[in-house]
């Protein structure tokens, strides 16, 4: 299988370390799930909130097939809000040392515009180059490769390793990166929903370095303007990592190129992807670098302009957590949310809150108690479910030291989310909630549109002729829900 970087590996030796967790007061902090193994281990990616009303994600390792991955080569699942969890897929599950059905996903899902989800494996695959694949499943856990990498005798033009998760632009087509390939540095990708694959973008690095970039690990953001937004670990004009623009076509941007402050106060290495206020600017973390006293930094967080100008605005100290390795997420109070993977009051990590303008609350440090049961070492961003509440995992910890799923609570209300967030007049659209039986209304901006309550989480909807920019408004039985994000209507 492929190697897994050093920091992981570091990581997964020392997360069955025990620790103690402080929690602030008026917040709910529930584990969901502790996974054991059989049904999956290591959960590294955010998870994702499907129309049926359940979450939805991955975990790295685990599950019913041992293959080429010694003790299991990840898996698929599905969790209500509850806690049950259901297996959806074992992957290498089709035998042999191959795992032509691919292996170790590090990414999330994606629910497209289908109700499938998508996602990638930076391993296995049907080519023999053990590069990784691109995959559709069904919610029910039907799986389909829609590509393997590297492809036998191109030299991997097309890339191999993808680590991030996809994005599905308003084209209707997923982008993506992979981590290695190309000419080795790493490279973006189109695939349509049946598996159609264009390498938009190839990272070059000579002798001379890599100035536009290498190793981008991060999932992409399509930004307000229409243009993708990521990062690379590492290149650029320092060598330790840069945020870059892409339009839809493949051209390049680099905007930034981190440490470029005297012992990168600014940051190094952002292995995670984006989040854009509506203001317009970035907001995102990088593991280490920054203001403090751990070795290589403990990580900051920062906001960059799309023209490219960076404000630092937390460098952890490991007091108040260390090593953000997951994406930042915008909550429907305008402020941001994310983890940090260790430190923090017993050095297993922490979840916090920081404003636009920096300020940064420790809203839970894990282990609070016995045998870290609570987990340890989230890796993975959050995600905020329509009924207000915070959804995560950790790599490690829980009954079993496999890792969790849990919940937070901060007194955040209920809201809907649309899907996409984007699309043109009379185009379909999908309106994720909670309790959305006998809704009455549907607006977009103020203007009604005809739509049909498909169950208690989802209606589909249309976007209306005369439509606006703006917040789409469900009146339910139990009030007037908001959509998270204004919805942009296109030309």
């Amino acid at each position: 299988m492929r190697e897994i970087s050093w920091w992981k590996t570091a990581y997964a030796v020392c997360v069955l370390c025990a620790a103690t967790a402080i929690a602030l007061p008026a917040q709910t902090f529930t584990t969901l799930f502790s996974f054991d193994g059989t049904d999956g281990a290591l959960p590294e990616a955010a998870l994702v909130q499907g129309t049926d009303g359940n979450l939805y994600g991955t975990t790295w390792i685990g599950g019913a097939n041992g293959g080429a991955c010694n003790g299991g080569c990840g898996t698929v699942f599905k969790i209500s809000l509850s806690g049950t969890l259901t297996t959806l897929y074992s992957f290498c599950s089709l035998g042999g040392r191959a795992c032509t059905d691919g292996a170790a996903p590090e990414a999330g899902l994606v629910e497209g515009a289908d109700g499938s989800f998508y996602g990638t494996t930076p391993a296995g695959g049907s080519t023999g180059a053990n590069a990784g694949t691109v995959f559709k499943i069904s919610p029910s856990g039907t799986l389909t490769t829609l590509y393997s990498f590297c492809p036998q005798g191109d030299g991997c033009i097309d890339g191999f390793g993808p680590i991030g998760s996809l994005v599905q632009a308003t084209d209707g087509n997923f982008y993506g990166t992979t981590s290695e390939g190309g000419d080795g540095s790493g490279t973006i990708f189109k695939i349509t929903p049946v598996g159609v694959l264009t390498t938009l973008y190839t990272f070059v690095c000579s002798e001379h370095g890599c100035p536009d970039g290498e190793i981008p690990e991060g999932a992409l953001i399509q930004a307000s303007d229409g243009n993708f937004y990521g990062t690379t670990t590492d290149g650029g004009a320092y060598g330790l990592g840069t945020i870059f623009e892409t339009t839809p076509s493949g051209n390049l941007t680099t905007l930034y190129s981190f440490c470029s402050q005297i012992g990168c106060a600014d940051g190094k290495e952002p292995t995670a992807g984006l989040a854009q206020s509506v203001s317009g600017n970035f907001y995102g973390t990088t593991p280490f670098g920054g203001n403090s006293t751990c070795t290589y930094g403990c990580g900051t967080v920062f906001k960059i302009t799309p023209s490219g100008v960076l404000t630092t605005l937390q460098s952890f100290s490991g007091a108040d957590g260390a090593g953000p390795y997951g994406e930042l997420i915008r909550a429907t109070n305008g402020n941001f949310y994310g983890t940090t993977s260790y430190d923090g009051a017993k050095d297993s990590g922490t979840i916090f809150k920081i404003t636009p303008s920096g300020a940064l609350t420790t809203l839970y440090s894990f282990c609070s108690q016995s045998g870290c049961a609570d987990g340890d070492g989230p890796l993975a961003a959050l995600v905020q479910d329509t009924n207000g509440k915070f959804y995560g995992t950790t790599a490690g910890g829980g009954a079993n030291l496999y890792g969790t799923v849990f919940s937070l609570s901060v007194g955040l209300g209920p809201f809907v989310e649309t899907r996409p967030t984007a699309a043109t007049v009379g185009k379909p659209i999908n309106i994720v909630g909670s309790s959305l039986v006998g809704a009455t209304s549907v607006t977009f901006n103020g203007t009604p549109a005809t739509f049909t309550v498909e169950s208690s989480s989802l209606i589909r909807t249309t976007v209306p002729s005369g439509a606006t920019t703006g917040t789409v408004q469900v009146v339910t039985p139990g009030g007037t829900l908001t959509s998270n994000v204004p919805f942009r209507v296109l030309p």
